[in-house]
């Protein structure tokens, strides 16, 4: 990998010089350098120069490849993967994944990609501030300091959390040759320690917010990050000075969107819930391949999409019922809807007025997946009507997915594109991280009221019924469950409905992080092994009026099952192979270990 990354961090170079023209003399051409050698300090010399490094560093973070969005998904306990049930190859499921694999060198190498763009820019920074001509000169820089200290910052979290324990390579400078790639492991703690420094500093140093360039780091991503740090730690009380200075920072200004569905779609991107997000487009580089690093959209919409996509990955079944059965608040007069014939006007109701029903899924479930007996549209269609619901499939995820907006994915020209911004860290997320924290993951029933006013926050917006009893909290006209939570019955909550729920398939790692933090993966793997399911069929009218059916599309709980037909098999081979020493991590790729001698020397660690 030493070999080919070098090469690929040298063509990000060249792709960078490739834009600044060089015009000279005969004399000056003979006493520069070769510009086929040219150094890394040659170039750098203008606030220009940065600005050109840093936007390398925002094309790294927009790079797919550092996500790994449906392997990450599929690592975890939300999906299936892809067509067709009940068996399936898929090692990022079965939990057989290895060095080898295809994801974590992908990984890997995208986020060193990342780390070494942000580094050239630091190092160039440090070398020429104090040198620029004129105060807003270097302005400019010192905002471009911050902003690739942030990112390196980020990429360092993202492979803390996500490589070998913690233990990864450190580059804290810029390697001049092939030799200098090779270094060894670093502890988790000197990473978390490197990492968070960048972090604080972005936060000190980032404005909190941006106009008109909306899509540029703040300190309130920062924050949020540093936040998420230390949670996974378990340092409750830290993070929650972060998120409380998230939550409450009028700087930031962050709130909730009242609608869930603008977190999802391309229609409101850059909203007020969100924290930290990649900006996608359709609207140039067409001619670029959609898997080329210089595509400023992306294919997720292929990945998810049942509707001129490939359906890839799709809810497991648990996902799908927790979905089902969430009880929409019926003292909500948003949950009422108009019911209509089949002309698609009103029917009326014995006192005259127009005839309403309670929908049939909360809010959240009907932005978050597609179900075949929903009543929001698909793809300008009705779920039914639009997507196959066959091979064993009962649901799709709306999320990554242009459901809105055309009637199949196949309409963008160029094909297997999308301009849905990929939302990494919204507020949403941080409202529930505090809530584990005022309980201190469980264990304090000191801060269960207030970790009850944030989740419900959420659940109100999401239009189902609240944590609590009926006439207080927050919102005392709104429907509750009648539960009284201590802090264990409240973390279960979080752990197993408001989490998954809320958050399924967004982030980076989100719910695979989740779990093993929690150390319960293989635990939750065997008890989801044991659910029985099954499916029944669904009559609808389809868009020529006529009467259609489709089979075995919806999902219902059932006590028995023959097991010589089940195809609604979740987790039992993931349950057997995990094991948390090979698989709670990604493993330090192949293609680092076969080219890095100090790594292998260094590999207890």
């Amino acid at each position: 990998m030493k070999k080919a990354f070098y090469k690929s961090i040298f063509l990000a170079i060249g792709l960078i010089l490739g834009s600044v023209p060089f015009v000279s003399c005969e004399k000056d051409f003979l006493e520069e350098v070769n510009p086929n050698e040219l150094s890394t300090d040659s170039f750098w010399k203008t606030v220009g120069d940065l600005e050109l490094g840093i936007n390398a560093v925002y094309n790294s973070f927009k790079d797919q490849g550092i996500y790994q969005v449906t392997s990450e998904i599929n690592r975890s306990d939300l999906s299936w993967p892809g067509w067709g049930r009940p068996n399936t190859s898929n090692e990022y499921f079965l939990q057989t994944f290895t060095e080898s694999s295809g994801a974590p060198n992908g990984k890997w190498q995208s986020l060193y990609k990342g780390v070494f763009r942000a580094n050239q820019v630091i190092r160039a920074y440090e070398r020429l501030t104090g040198t620029f001509e004129g105060e807003e000169s270097q302005e400019i820089a010192d905002l471009i300091y911050a902003e690739a200290r942030f990112f390196r910052g980020l990429f360092y979290f993202y492979l803390n959390t996500s490589f070998n324990e913690g233990a990864v390579v450190l580059f804290d400078f810029i390697p001049q040759n092939d030799q200098e790639f090779k270094q060894p492991l670093s502890e988790s703690e000197v990473i978390k320690a490197f990492y968070r420094e960048d972090l604080e500093y972005a936060r000190e140093n980032l404005p909190p917010s941006y106009s008109p360039n909306l899509g540029r780091v703040t300190a309130g991503a920062a924050t949020a990050v540093l936040g998420k740090s230390y949670l996974y730690d378990s340092d409750y009380t830290t993070a929650a000075e972060y998120f409380k200075d998230v939550i409450e920072n009028p700087d930031y200004g962050y709130s909730l969107v009242s609608n869930l569905g603008d977190n999802f779609t391309s229609l409101n991107e850059f909203n007020q819930e969100s924290i930290l997000e990649i900006s996608y487009t359709t609207q140039f580089k067409s001619e670029e391949s959609v898997w080329s690093e210089e595509q400023v959209s992306n294919n997720l919409n292929y990945s998810f999409s049942p509707v001129g996509g490939w359906r890839s990955v799709y809810p497991a079944c648990w996902l799908i019922m927790a979905y089902k059965e969430e009880q929409v608040d019926e003292n909500d007069p948003d949950n009422y809807v108009t019911v209509v014939d089949e002309e698609g006007e009103p029917l009326t109701a014995s006192n005259g007025e127009d005839s309403v029903v309670l929908r049939p899924y909360s809010h959240r479930t009907s932005q978050s997946i597609a179900l075949v007996d929903d009543i929001l549209p698909y793809y300008q269609a009705t779920p039914a009507q639009a997507a196959p619901f066959n091979n064993g499939e009962t649901a799709y995820w709306r999320k990554y997915t242009n459901w809105a907006i055309v009637e199949s994915e196949r309409d963008f020209n160029p094909a297997q594109r999308s301009g849905i911004n990929m939302r990494l860290i919204r507020l949403a997320d941080v409202y529930l991280m505090y809530a584990e924290c005022l309980i201190k993951g469980g264990t304090d029933d000191a801060g269960v009221e207030e970790a009850m006013r944030y989740i419900n926050r959420i659940r109100r917006r999401a239009k189902t019924v609240l944590l609590g009893q009926d006439g207080t909290g927050e919102y005392p006209a709104n429907q509750h469950d009648g539960v009284t939570y201590n802090a264990r019955t409240l973390m279960d909550h979080l752990m197993y409905v408001e989490r998954p729920l809320e958050l399924s398939a967004e982030g980076h790692a989100i719910r695979t992080i989740d779990l093993r933090r929690w150390g319960i993966t293989k635990e939750r793997f065997e008890e989801l092994s044991v659910g029985l399911y099954n499916a029944e069929d669904h009559q609808f009218i389809d868009q020529k009026g006529n009467q259609a059916t489709r089979w075995a599309s919806s999902l219902i709980r059932v006590s028995t099952v023959d097991e010589a037909h089940n195809r609604y098999v979740d987790r039992s081979m993931p349950a057997s192979n995990y094991i948390e020493s090979a698989h709670a991590y990604w493993p330090i790729p192949n293609s680092e270990l076969t080219t890095n001698n100090l790594i292998n020397s260094n590999s207890d660690q």
